[in-house]
């Protein structure tokens, strides 16, 4: 699976962003993906996550009720929306691609970033 994330941008502190990830391969259905976020000079952490089989998302406790993700496998395509944009959400995005029996942190594929940064 080869994944591609594209959306981010500039925004004002209270704003929206919707990001996007491509992926390619047949079998993108069946993996469970997700989104991470690595602020500079922070560690990677998880931001959300979707299961292939019924769609259960998780999210990290800072954004729960901000963000929402989401999928269509039709198009192999998961977002990420972002709403009521904080600084702190100021990051380089990351999505991530495994098979459904890995664990909760532990990815299969990783695409490159879309950097996000929010303004004050």
């Amino acid at each position: 699976v080869q994944l591609q994330a594209f959306g981010g941008g500039l925004v004002q502190a209270g704003g929206s962003l919707r990001l996007s990830c491509a992926a390619s391969g047949r079998t993108f259905s069946r993996y469970n993906m997700g989104w991470f976020r690595q602020a500079p000079g922070k560690e990677r952490e998880f931001v959300a996550d979707i299961s292939w089989s019924d769609g259960s998302t998780s999210y990290e406790d800072s954004v729960k009720g901000r963000f929402t993700i989401s999928r269509d496998n039709a198009k192999n395509m998961v977002y990420l929306q972002m709403n009521s944009l904080k600084p702190e959400d100021t990051a380089v995005y990351l999505c991530a691609a495994k098979a459904s029996y890995r664990g909760r942190y532990e990815y299969d594929y990783w695409g490159q970033g879309t950097e996000v940064t929010v303004s004050s």
